[in-house]
């Protein structure tokens, strides 16, 4: 094969001599605390370990010696290895007899390609184990204090790779502000993504964020309109990996607790909500002259 090797491992996997197996394993955003403790116990029984770009490398630092590592990472419209190439890797290096682990960003079965690698070794009949990752999807949005539901704001969220642009669900949800939508690897389809949404009749005014290398010293979140996202995201110059937000959940602020009267009901924030949401019976105290928007 022709991957690059990032080390070699001096005797690895050939002790047992027979079919090994592989472990697909979400490596989680990027930060290597937040890589769970089952991945990491499944990295400390390989004979060799095939990691992608965005898989949190430092853990590689933490192997025991032996341990070969394979860098097949990718990065956007250029894909070093390709995926039919990284499957017979991890056949190759199973058949002689080893343990490897598949160190993926996020989770292998979430834009992971990690079903393609699955069915590949279950055809080639290698035993495959799955360790779900935390994916960027729903961790990088929390980690810039956006939650991809909240309550009495909206109950559901839309996840998609922005390859293609919004597909019609997407459109729907904006359009309607009826669930969160998070895409991924979008960056270079942002202007796309943004004029569909306009064009089918979203809300300009939309709160939408971009979240940069979430989890790592360098995130950066940049905030703006609907209508405006393209233009701040080009002064700003922000680039992949990221992830984008768009809904009412976006809003700068959304958790900030906010100002109270003398009895302690909010008085001035607006407040966004589903049609037909009861603030009282949601056991929300909402002072006379809040302002409370219907969406």
């Amino acid at each position: 094969m022709s991957a690059p090797r990032v080390r070699g491992g001096v005797g690895a996997g050939t002790a047992s001599g027979g079919v090994g197996r592989v472990i697909l394993v979400g490596g989680g955003p990027g930060a290597l605390d937040l890589l769970t403790l089952r991945a990491w116990r499944a990295l400390q029984t390989a004979d060799v370990v095939v990691v992608d770009r965005l898989a949190p490398t430092e853990v590689l630092d933490d192997l025991p010696p032996h341990v070969e590592v394979i860098d097949v990472g990718k990065v956007p419209g250029h894909h070093r290895v390709p995926q039919e190439e990284i499957n017979e890797i991890l056949l190759e290096q199973a058949r002689r007899g080893r343990v490897v682990v598949r160190l993926k960003g996020g989770d292998p079965f979430v834009f992971g390609r990690g079903g393609e690698e699955a069915i590949a070794c279950r055809e080639a009949g290698i035993a495959v184990e799955i360790i779900p990752g935390v994916s960027s999807a729903l961790s990088v949005p929390a980690l810039a204090d956006i939650p991809v539901t909240h309550r009495g704001t909206v109950a559901a969220f839309h996840v998609l790779s922005g390859h293609d642009g919004l597909d019609e669900a997407a459109v729907t949800c904006l359009k309607h502000r009826s669930a969160t939508v998070v895409i991924l690897m979008g960056v270079a389809m942002l202007e796309r993504i943004v004029d569909q949404a306009l064009a089918a009749g979203s809300d300009p005014g939309l709160p939408a964020a971009i979240v940069e290398n979430g989890s790592t010293p360098a995130q950066r979140v940049t905030r703006a309109p609907l209508g405006e996202l393209v233009v701040r995201a080009e002064q700003v110059g922000v680039r992949n990996p990221a992830v984008i937000v768009l809904g009412d959940v976006a809003a700068p602020g959304l958790l900030t607790p906010a100002p109270t009267g003398d009895h302690g009901v909010v008085t001035g924030r607006p407040t966004r909500v589903r049609s037909g949401f009861d603030p009282e019976h949601a056991g929300h105290g909402v002072a006379p002259g809040a302002r409370v928007l219907l969406a």
